[in-house]
Order: structure tokens, then C-alpha cells, then sequence
């Protein structure tokens, strides 16, 4: 049964508050979109002996640091937002995030510039974590997919961002790489601590609150909330009177496992299905964006950024787009319908591909037209292990499924396609691309048998809290 916290934050009309928190919580995925893509725009230009002067093997490694980095940081933090609250873990997480991203501008070798980039992922991996799970328990139910599937799919306005960043200042009539890629990671750093300080503003979880012991609390928090949307849009709803919820301490690790393999099971093996197969399809194709292009279509080097655009605006469209109808049509059939068809779209890109149909501009037009679906369905995975696991343990359960995802999906993925481009068979790249086809459609259709209808729904009805 949902408490009274709950049911007064899901009967609210959409305000302007709702945007404040949107804009200063959902700012983690345009973060980690400028970083990821920062990396990959300037790793030509840290080999060069005027800069870091790294070798393409170190170049390699930071990208793992910071992606094992994201790993270690959902789990730690994760298991923290669960005991601490939501607001003390993104306000952490943000600032670590920050002042590792800040000192990255100030490496002068490889030692150092790695432990940024392994400091810079804690951050953004605890993001994950806290902030899936404030996002959720502060969104009316009935907007919840619409509005998590879109600030999932911002990563992809970082991505533009950390592009048009490097083309314009890495420019020798600008900066030049010397000083522009510094510049980069500063400006990066600059944006973290403007939205730290528009984060003071967004408050604890009532619902987490309530769930700990500190319903008094919660309270004047929904009093505070409900005013600012009455100022808007006046008188509100009223609510039943419920029994408040029944505080408990915050589970033991057994415990979690106890409710991940034996209380959800199917929810569990679901969601893993998902978040494993869509990081595997994200990051093979990604990580591998510019070795295709240069490698076979003959794309210079300082012209790949310009690639990402038609790239990033694919993705960003299909989570805007399409998130609606994760509310209205429902999450299983649309799950499905995006895992399946992007599955389906790659599978025919690789057949062109292999076949030499396609141009170096028609294939990122192909890749951009498979990734409108793809990034929905990314983004739906996310959605699905934040809403189906009880309050008292979400955080952890989205790093644990992150991490697994993450590690098998993302440290494959790069490894297997890299190998494959090195043979230079068009045949092989494309046997790669139908592995990651059958995955995202076997999860798809795994979903739409067994995943659940969370659609319009409280998330207390959805995961009842633990007794």
C-alpha cells in the first residue's frame, strides 16, 4: 500500500518544480555523454609529444579506468543512497565528480591524468545510483517513464556537447590542442559546480524519509512541495487518509540477495537481460564509432566529431519521442517494440555495411536512424531496475545491475569489435553487429513475456516496501 507521502507526490499536477528537478538531477547523463566523448575526441591529441604524450594502449586503459571507475562508484555509493538518502550521495557524487574532472585539466602524465579518469568515473558511477532512485520517488507515477527515459537519453546531448567542445577548441586559430584540451575538462568541471549549486535546492526523498523512521520530516518537505505547485496551479487533490509507513533498518546485503534471486526472480533475470544486452549493443558500436569510419570509409581523424551530431540527435529524438508511449501503450510491448526493431535496424546496417552499400554519411545516417530506437530501449532498461525493486534497497539494485551490465556489455563489447575492425573484414564487423542484433531482440522478447506493467503506478504498488 502506498503511504500518504507517496500518494500526495503522485497526484501532483506537473509544475515548475517538477522542471527545477528535472534540469538539476538529470544533468548526471549529459555529464557522463560530454566525458565519454571528450575522451574519445581528444585521445589523438594526447598522444602527441606537446601534451601528454601518451601511447593509444594508455589511451585505452584511462577509457577502462574510467569505465571500471563508473563501476566501483554505482556499488559503493549506491549501497550508501540506500542508507544516507538520496540528496547527501548527488551531492557527493556531483562534487567528486567535479574535482576530478577540474584536476584532469592540470595532468602533466599518464599516472596522474589515469587516476583523474578513475576518480572522474566514481563520480559519475554513484550518479547512476542516486539519482535514478530520487528521480523516480519524486515524479508523479503517471509521467514516470516519459520523464526518466528523457533524462536518460541527455547522455546524448553531453556527447554533441564534448563534439562541438573539441572541434571548436582543439581549432589552432582557437586554442589549439595544447591549451584546448585542458580547457575542455575545465569547462566540464565548470558546468558540474553550477549544477551543485542549483542542486542544494532539490530536497531529501519524502518517500525515503518516510521509509526511515522520519515521517515529520517528510512531511514539512510535501507541505513545502505541495505550496510551490499550489501557487501555480491552485487547489489540489485531496488525499485518503493511510497508515504511515513502518520504519525498518536498511537491508543487509543477504537480504538484498534474498529479494533479487529468490522474493524477484523473473524481475531480476529480466532486467539483467536488458541492461546486459543494451551495453553490449551501446558500446560496440560507440566505442568503435571512428575506427569504422576511418578505418573503411577513409574519415580523417579531425573530422570524426563532426560524425557524432547526426549521432547524438537520433538518440536524444528517440527517448523524447517515444517515452510517452512507455506511459500510455505500457512498458512491456513498448520495451519490446525498441529492443526488438533496433535489433532488426542493426542487423540490416550490418548486412549494407558488409555489402559496401553504404558511404561513410549514409552509414552514420543508418547508425542514427537504429540508435532513435536503441537509445528508448537503453534508456527503458534503466527504468525498469529503478521502478521494480523495493525503496529500501533501489539504489543498490540499479548499481548492481548497472555494474553487472556494465562490466560484462561494456568491457566485451570494445574488446570483441576492436578485434574484429583489426582484420579489416567488412564480414567480420558485421558478424559482430549480429551478435549484438540477437541479443537486444532475445531481451525484448523476454521482456514482453515477463517484465511488468509498471506503467501509471505507484512505485509502492509496483515493489511493495520490505517489512
Amino acid at each position: 500500500m502506498s503511504s500518504e507521502v507517496a500518494l500526495r507526490l503522485d497526484r501532483l499536477p506537473w509544475s515548475r518544480w517538477h522542471w527545477r528537478v528535472v534540469a538539476a538531477l538529470g544533468v548526471a547523463w549529459v555529464l557522463d555523454g560530454l566525458e565519454v566523448t571528450l575522451v574519445g575526441s581528444l585521445g589523438g591529441v594526447l598522444e602527441r609529444g606537446d601534451t601528454l604524450g601518451l601511447t593509444a594502449t594508455q589511451v585505452g586503459i584511462t577509457g577502462s579506468l574510467y569505465v571500471g571507475g563508473a563501476v566501483v562508484g554505482a556499488l559503493v555509493f549506491g549501497r550508501l543512497a540506500d542508507r544516507l538518502g538520496r540528496k547527501r550521495l548527488f551531492l557527493l557524487t556531483l562534487a567528486l565528480y567535479a574535482g576530478a574532472t577540474f584536476s584532469t585539466a592540470f595532468s602533466t602524465d599518464f599516472a596522474f591524468f589515469a587516476l583523474c579518469r578513475f576518480a572522474t568515473g566514481l563520480g559519475i558511477g554513484g550518479e547512476y545510483a542516486a539519482i535514478n532512485s530520487a528521480i523516480d520517488e519524486l515524479i508523479p507515477a503517471r509521467v514516470r517513464g516519459r520523464v526518466n527515459l528523457a533524462i536518460n537519453g541527455s547522455f546524448w546531448i553531453g556527447a554533441a556537447l564534448g563534439a562541438g567542445l573539441s572541434l571548436v577548441l582543439l581549432d589552432a586559430r582557437v586554442l589549439g590542442p595544447v591549451w584546448g584540451w585542458r580547457v575542455c575538462f575545465g569547462l566540464g568541471a565548470l558546468l558540474a559546480i553550477a549544477i551543485l549549486l542549483v542542486r542544494r535546492d532539490v530536497p531529501e526523498s519524502p518517500r525515503w524519509l518516510a521509509a526511515h523512521g522520519r515521517a515529520e520530516e517528510a512531511q514539512r518537505i510535501v507541505d513545502d512541495i505541495e505550496a510551490q505547485v499550489r501557487a501555480q496551479h491552485g487547489s489540489l487533490a485531496e488525499v485518503p487518509f493511510c497508515e504511515a509507513v513502518k520504519p525498518r533498518d536498511p537491508p543487509g546485503l543477504r537480504e538484498v540477495a534474498h529479494v533479487l534471486l529468490r522474493r524477484y526472480p523473473q524481475r531480476s533475470a529480466v532486467v539483467l537481460a536488458l541492461m546486459i544486452s543494451q551495453a553490449f549493443f551501446y558500446n560496440a558500436i560507440f566505442f568503435t564509432y571512428a575506427l569504422v569510419l576511418t578505418r573503411f570509409y577513409g574519415v580523417p581523424d579531425a573530422q570524426v566529431a563532426l560524425y557524432i551530431f547526426p549521432f547524438a540527435l537520433g538518440n536524444v529524438l528517440g527517448p523524447l519521442l517515444l517515452g510517452p508511449l512507455f506511459d500510455s501503450v505500457g512498458r512491456r510491448r513498448m520495451i519490446a517494440l525498441t529492443y526488438v526493431f533496433a535489433g532488426i535496424g542493426l542487423a540490416l546496417t550490418g548486412w549494407a555495411f558488409m555489402q559496401g552499400w553504404l558511404d561513410a554519411r549514409s552509414q552514420a545516417l543508418c547508425w542514427s536512424a537504429v540508435f532513435f530506437l536503441a537509445s528508448a530501449a537503453a534508456s527503458s532498461a534503466y527504468l525498469t531496475v529503478s521502478e521494480v525493486f523495493p525503496l529500501q534497497m533501489r539504489a543498490l539494485a540499479i548499481a548492481i545491475f548497472y555494474a553487472v551490465g556494465t562490466g560484462i556489455g561494456g568491457f566485451v563489447a570494445p574488446w570483441l569489435f576492436g578485434a574484429l575492425i583489426q582484420t579489416g573484414s567488412r564480414d567480420a564487423v558485421a558478424a559482430g553487429y549480429a551478435i549484438g542484433a540477437v541479443l537486444v531482440i532475445g531481451a525484448g522478447l523476454f521482456a514482453l513475456r515477463y517484465a511488468v506493467d509498471a506503467e501509471r503506478k505507484p512505485l509502492e504498488e509496483v515493489a511493495p516496501l520490505l517489512d
